[in-house]
């Protein structure tokens, strides 16, 4: 059985760190923290299977799609999950939905470390209070975006890597020696079932009927032109044909409305006539 390096696996943690401190900018590192997807690219690119490391994360892209936080915690971490799920996919071969399996617990884990970050700031707050007491602008900086970075890394670097370096390859060994028996079929069933879950969530989400039609469109043209073997490449170009088109239309009518409403209201020439007097 392969295990990560040491510097595989301090690259990896080095990333999750960057990601959950928000080092790299605010609504990017949101983005990068609820999506798996560009945590799967930079597992496969280091261990050197970006082609498996994107399907695991396809597979695990969808149980989160309807995750988002407007502030705060979330019940899962993506960006965790995919950092430990991925690596363990490839290490042991794992299909897509094992590794669901895998990532779902690791995620309400890392839900648990990120509420230690926000606990180990309200410490580093006293900081940032002493900085604004001396209306000290560069104590300010440091107070609000160094320190609680630097903390960060210090919290999930080590964690992280002790997790992929240790635990990744005993969690890989485990799974690999059930393979063939009813629990693997069972985390195979289940991780198949939280991706139902996740679109379904997804669509909720939305909550607009009048968008259900595409969801219907994209299902019936996926299952009519299977045989065609089309790619997704293909599919997303199709679907951004169809959004141009939908906007476009929107957008006459919006256009239509508009004229309407701001077109002048006829006057009675009778409401112009005065009796000045004379």
């Amino acid at each position: 059985m392969d295990t990560l390096t040491v510097t595989q696996s301090l690259l990896i943690a080095l990333w999750v760190a960057a990601v959950m401190s928000r080092w790299l900018g605010g609504g990017a590192t949101l983005t990068l923290r609820f999506s798996p997807l560009m945590t799967g690219l930079v597992v496969g690119i280091i261990m050197g299977d970006v082609p498996q490391a994107m399907i695991v994360t396809a597979a695990l892209q969808m149980i989160y799609m309807g995750v988002f936080s407007p502030g705060g915690s979330m019940p899962a971490e993506p960006s965790i999950a995919a950092a430990i799920a991925v690596p363990v996919a490839l290490l042991g071969n794992l299909k897509p939905e094992a590794a669901i399996a895998v990532a779902v617990p690791v995620g309400l884990l890392g839900s648990y470390l990120y509420q230690l970050r926000f606990f180990i700031n309200t410490f580093l707050g006293k900081y940032t209070d002493k900085a604004v007491e001396d209306l000290n602008s560069k104590a300010i900086t440091r107070s609000v975006i160094l320190y609680p970075t630097l903390a960060s890394f210090l919290l999930f670097v080590p964690l992280v890597f002790i997790a992929l370096y240790f635990g990744a390859p005993v969690i890989a060994d485990v799974i690999t020696a059930l393979e063939g028996t009813v629990i693997i079929h069972i985390l195979e069933v289940v991780g198949g079932g939280l991706a139902a879950i996740g679109i379904a969530t997804t669509i909720y989400v939305i909550g607009r009927k009048d968008y259900l039609v595409f969801f219907f469109l994209a299902y019936f043209m996926s299952v009519v032109l299977k045989s065609l073997e089309i790619t997704m490449v293909t599919y997303a170009i199709f679907g951004l044909l169809i959004a141009l088109i939908f906007v476009q239309s929107q957008k006459g009518k919006a256009v239509s409305v508009s004229n309407n409403q701001s077109s002048p209201t006829p006057m009675d020439d009778d409401d112009d006539d005065y009796d000045d007097g004379f």
